[in-house]
C-alpha cells in the first residue's frame, strides 16, 4: 500500500470477504493517516467490498492502468483472462531444482531440502526435483531419506519409484501422473524426475514451470552458464535455494509480488518496479533538419535527457 502510494498512484483495494470488518478499519486507518499530511490529496484510497465491484473495475482500462492481483492460482487466472488491463503477477509457483551430474552432494542435499521444506506452502518453494541420471542413484537416496522423515510425499517418474522403493525405507513413494508435472502443490509433495542431460532438464523446466524460480547445483560453470541463459524464468539460482526469490533478500525492501511478466517489472516487484519513465529533451529552439542532409552539424543537440521516476514527475522543477 506505501509503495503504490509513494509512486505516486491512486490506489484502490480490495480484500478478501471473510475479512470485510478487518478490511475496513485497516482501510480507515490509512486514510486517516494520508490525509493528515499536508499536500495529500483526498481520495487516494478507495476500498471496494464486493464481487460486483470488481466485475466493473474489471472494465475500467480507461482510467486503471495497473491491477496486482493476489491470491489463489484460480483467482489471479480469472482476473488476467478478463480484462484488459495489464495485470502484474503471477498464476502459479512452478519451481524446479535440476541437481546435475557435477553437483557437490552436500551443497545438493541442503538446497534441495531447503526449497522443499523450509516453507512449503509459498509460491518460491520447489515443487519439482530434477536430477542427472549419473548422480541420481547416490544422490536420491539420500535425499529421499531426508524428505521422508520431513513428511514429504515423492511422486516419482518410474525409474525414481523403482530406484527409492528398493531402498526399503521409504513410506511416501507413489508414481508421478503427468498432472504432477503441471501442478503447484504448495503442500509436503514433490515430484521427482532423473533426465538425461542438462539440455532436457531446461526443455523440461521451460515445459512445465511458470516462470517464476529455477534452480540448478553444479560446479561446472559451464553448465550453469547455460541453464542461467536458457531457463526462461523471472528468478534462476545456481548453487542456492529456491527460497531466496524475495523482495526482501533481494535488497528491494518492501514488494508488492513477483511478477512473471515478460514486460516491465519481472520478478519481486518493489518500488522501482511501480515506476515508469518519462523523457525531457531540454533545447533551444534545435530543428532536427539541422542533423540531417549533406550539410548536417557534427554534434547532436547538447541537452539534458534522461529517464526518472513518478516522484520528479509530479514536480514543476527540473533535476540537476
Amino acid at each position: 500500500m506505501a509503495l503504490c502510494l509513494k509512486s505516486g498512484n491512486t490506489t484502490i483495494f480490495k480484500g478478501g470477504s471473510e475479512a470485510a470488518h478487518s478490511n475496513r478499519t485497516i482501510f480507515d486507518v490509512l486514510v486517516n493517516a494520508i490525509e493528515s499530511i499536508v499536500g495529500m490529496p483526498r481520495g487516494a484510497f478507495a476500498l471496494m467490498e464486493t464481487r460486483e465491484e470488481v466485475m466493473e473495475m474489471l472494465k475500467l482500462d480507461e482510467y486503471i492502468n495497473l491491477i496486482i492481483p493476489r491470491g489463489s492460482n484460480d483467482f489471479v487466472k480469472y482476473i488476467q483472462d478478463n480484462t484488459r488491463i495489464p495485470v502484474l503477477g503471477h498464476s502459479a509457483g512452478i519451481c524446479h531444482v535440476y541437481v546435475d551430474n557435477f553437483a557437490d552432494m552436500k551443497k545438493a542435499i541442503d538446497i534441495c531440502y531447503d526449497s522443499k521444506v523450509q516453507y512449503p506452502a509459498v509460491c518460491n518453494a520447489m515443487e519439482t526435483l530434477l536430477v542427472h541420471r549419473d548422480i541420481a542413484g547416490t544422490f536420491l537416496p539420500e535425499i529421499g531419506k531426508k524428505f521422508d522423515e520431513a513428511g514429504v510425499e515423492m511422486r516419482c517418474d518410474d525409474t525414481t519409484f523403482h530406484l527409492l522403493k528398493d531402498r526399503g525405507f521409504l513410506k511416501a513413494v507413489i508414481h508421478a501422473t503427468e498432472d504432477d508435472w503441471h501442478t503447484e502443490y504448495n503442500d509436503l509433495i514433490i515430484s521427482i524426475k532423473i533426465v538425461d542431460s542438462l539440455d532436457k532438464a531446461i526443455e523440461h523446466i521451460n515445459k512445465y514451470g511458470s516462470h517464476h524460480t529455477d534452480a540448478i547445483v553444479t560446479e561446472d560453470k559451464t553448465s550453469a552458464s547455460k541453464f542461467t541463459s536458457l531457463v526462461d524464468s523471472s528468478s534462476v539460482m545456481w548453487n542456492a535455494s529456491t527460497r531466496f526469490a524475495d523482495g526482501y533478500r533481494y535488497g528491494k525492501g518492501a514488494e508488492v509480488g513477483i511478477s512473471t511478466n515478460k514486460i516491465h517489472a519481472r520478478g519481486p516487484v518493489g518500488m522501482e518496479g511501480l515506476l515508469i519513465y518519462k523523457y525531457i529533451l531540454i533545447g533551444n529552439g534545435n530543428k532536427v533538419a539541422d542533423y540531417v542532409g549533406k550539410s548536417a552539424k557534427n554534434t547532436l543537440i547538447k541537452s539534458w535527457i534522461s529517464a526518472y521516476p513518478i516522484k520528479w514527475m509530479a514536480s514543476n522543477e527540473l533535476p540537476g
